[in-house]
């Protein structure tokens, strides 16, 4: 196996000019990739590398580091990273090869092979793999080096998570929604992506909406969550809620991608060293029935959510449903941001009325 210093081979200027490098790696400064060496013979979590577009599949453009997103073409040489991705819509796949070759797993730049896909998602794009990405030093890159260092104690913000039914059920829309909200009262608000898979349209649209800072996992070092432990969970949440606080931060908006029948999702939600430390929290359904089944689950957990939004509200006749199952407030994006629900908040955490 590659002990992640055997000799390296520099990368020529042509390689250099002509790299894409994926949102995936935003935190790696890019005079680290200096060169390639051998492939892993078993590829982790993390572990960088360089790639060539053999075949263009269901992603047909790459997120770069710098936040736009680059149309692909076969014969282009991109740096990737290994991790697993849970998309119930898209891919299911994990932190592996065949050989030198496997799938690109998604647009910000995540790499392994796919074991599963919904029926109406294409083949994934296929990379051929050209070696492990290293420093000048000849050492293999690894994702996780490039973690942010934990921040200095101070005081959290308050936080306001945002968990939901399944992916596309409008939990970033909604997290997005309540950063705004917040943030037209006057409020320093953070956004924290804290599980998923990389991308950076859901940090891009959190700083749009006025987030003093967006944070998500790559900031702790890893490329998605899927298969994390809940005490790596724990201790990311942590991480990025301490850099929220650097910021000045009076409120963290905290959205937990997934559904509430993902493993990792479940742990956390379930652990009472998380869910105690959350001072609200809004249900994003994509249907009433999957609004009321959602509410009795987190109840039985012990969470009670203020308010139901996310895709459910997008129909008045779903909303009136759900609000009759659940008896709780419908409240969709636009009423978010207007601040429907910013003195609900504030008289649930009277803490966090500013001076």
């Amino acid at each position: 196996m590659n002990n992640g210093h055997n000799p390296a081979m520099s990368f020529t200027d042509d390689v250099k000019s002509s790299l894409r490098i994926a949102y995936a790696l935003r935190r790696v400064p890019q005079g680290r990739l200096a060169g390639v060496s051998p492939c892993p013979d078993s590829p982790r979590t993390g572990d960088i590398v360089l790639a060539e577009v053999e075949k263009i599949g269901k992603n047909a453009s790459l997120e770069l580091a710098d936040g736009r997103s680059c149309r692909l073409h076969v014969g282009d040489r991109l740096a990737v990273v290994f991790g697993n991705r849970y998309a119930t819509m898209q891919f299911e796949g994990y932190a592996r090869a065949e050989g030198k070759r496997c799938d690109l797993l998604s647009k910000g730049g995540v790499c392994g092979l796919v074991a599963s896909k919904h029926a109406a998602v294409p083949d994934p794009t296929k990379l051929r793999l050209l070696g492990a990405v290293a420093d000048e030093q000849g050492h293999s890159l690894r994702l996780r080096e490039f973690a942010l260092a934990p921040a200095p104690a101070r005081e959290r913000p308050r936080v306001i998570a945002v968990c939901g039914t399944s992916m596309d059920a409008g939990k970033t829309h909604t997290a997005t929604s309540l950063i705004k909200g917040l943030q037209q009262q006057g409020c320093r608000v953070a956004g924290i992506k804290l599980t998923g898979t990389a991308t950076g349209k859901d940090t891009w649209s959190f700083l749009d909406a006025g987030a003093c800072a967006a944070l998500n996992f790559v900031d702790g070092g890893y490329p998605s969550t899927y298969l994390c432990t809940t005490q790596e969970l724990l201790s990311l949440y942590n991480l990025l809620l301490a850099h929220a606080a650097s910021h000045r931060a009076e409120w963290a908006v905290v959205e937990i991608a997934d559904g509430l029948l993902q493993l990792e999702t479940a742990a956390l939600l379930k652990t009472k060293r998380f869910s105690a430390t959350v001072d609200a929290w809004i249900f994003a359904a994509g249907d009433p029935m999957g609004a009321a089944a959602g509410l009795r689950m987190l109840q039985s957990w012990g969470i009670s959510p203020l308010a139901i939004s996310g895709i459910v509200c997008m129909s008045p006749l779903a909303m009136k449903e759900a609000e009759a199952a659940t008896g709780l407030p419908c409240l969709s994006s636009q009423e978010l941001e207007r601040g429907r629900l910013t003195a609900q908040l504030l008289e649930a955490v009277p803490s966090l009325v500013s001076a």
